[in-house]
């Protein structure tokens, strides 16, 4: 099985380059998602190639995994090694267990970065953070406080148990979390980034915790499958699901009440940002080193911390006033 993964993630990979040879001339960036048919990531390429236009020399590879494993991703960064693309920009599914095929792809000279879901810092030259840690933890359980004056109890959904990005998120959620009197986080289980596996977890959580009054989701595949779950139990407006989402996905929760308001950043403008770095990295135009202030096109700078990390920009709010205005961008 893993030898055909192997050779389907190579094959995939083959067949854009295939499709669309490069140049002498040009770059080549693979933008490495989690997995392969998510909408955040859909719209994350859409921004990547909006840079690669911008450039004029770069050739994007968008690829992943069919499921969000560390496995996955590692066959797909050997077949691009293979490949010899310049850059790689990866969300992780792992933060430790990529790290010596992504140090082997930077012994080959290929430019690695992370975005949206960190590797850790020996397998990768920079990463970008798609806003602050601490505010998108205090922004998610903010969200649920909001529309409970009175407290209650609220449970997490997250992806997967070693997704970085949730973990981080669910951790500054909970050092906040006092600061909201009455918030009192029941339960963190996970969905795996799998729709029907996250609808499952949002149903056992409504039944073992009859007074849920929130489910805080901070992933887009989850935010969707907890509000189909609550719309499906007929608990709209008595159990409020909020998070990260797409406005897309989230607009007829909205409208049904399901979901009272969400945030989420543009993945049109992280992937955007990631290609930009990715180039500016792998073309000698910057160095990744703390203190660095890297350009990111119409995104201003990236500025890195010891830890040669950054944010991009603050997370939006999104409700039942604006999200007409976004449900057909991404």
């Amino acid at each position: 099985m893993k030898l055909l993964k192997s050779l389907l993630a190579a094959t995939a990979v083959a067949a854009v380059c295939i499709a669309a040879p490069a140049s002498a001339a040009e770059k080549r960036i693979a933008l490495v998602v989690k997995a392969l048919g998510i909408g955040f990531f859909e719209a994350a390429a859409k921004g990547a190639e909006e840079a690669a236009k911008e450039l004029g020399d770069v050739e994007i590879i968008y690829t992943g995994p069919t499921d969000t494993t560390a496995e996955g991703q590692i066959e797909v960064i050997n077949a691009l090694i293979a490949q010899k693309v310049d850059a790689i920009a990866i969300s992780a599914n792992d933060q430790d267990a990529l790290v010596p095929a992504l140090k082997k792809a930077m012994d080959r000279g290929i430019t690695v970065i992370s975005w949206d879901s960190g590797v850790a810092p020996e397998g990768r030259q920079l990463h970008l953070n798609p806003s602050s840690n601490p505010l998108i933890g205090n922004m998610i359980i903010k969200l649920a406080a909001d529309h409970l004056p009175d407290g209650g109890d609220v449970a997490v959904l997250s992806a997967s148990a070693t997704a970085t990005n949730q973990n981080i998120w669910i951790e500054e959620m909970n050092k906040v979390k006092d600061n909201y009197p009455g918030i009192n986080v029941v339960a963190t289980v996970y969905g795996d980034d799998l729709a029907d596996k996250s609808y499952r977890e949002a149903q056992g959580l409504m039944q073992t915790y009859p007074d849920l009054k929130a489910i805080i989701a901070p992933t887009s595949v989850g935010i969707v499958a907890a509000a189909q779950a609550v719309s499906d139990a007929e608990k709209a407006g008595q159990v409020n699901v909020t998070g990260l989402g797409l406005p897309s996905e989230m607009a007829g929760h909205i409208a049904s009440g399901a979901s009272k308001s969400f945030a989420i950043w543009n993945p049109i403008d992280l992937g955007y940002s990631a290609t930009m770095l990715a180039y500016n990295l792998s073309t000698g135009a910057a160095e990744a080193k703390p203190g660095a202030e890297i350009p990111m096109g119409r995104m201003g700078k990236l500025t890195l911390n010891d830890s040669n990390e950054g944010a991009m920009a603050d997370p939006f709010v999104y409700d039942s006033s604006n999200i007409d205005d976004f449900k057909d961008i991404f």
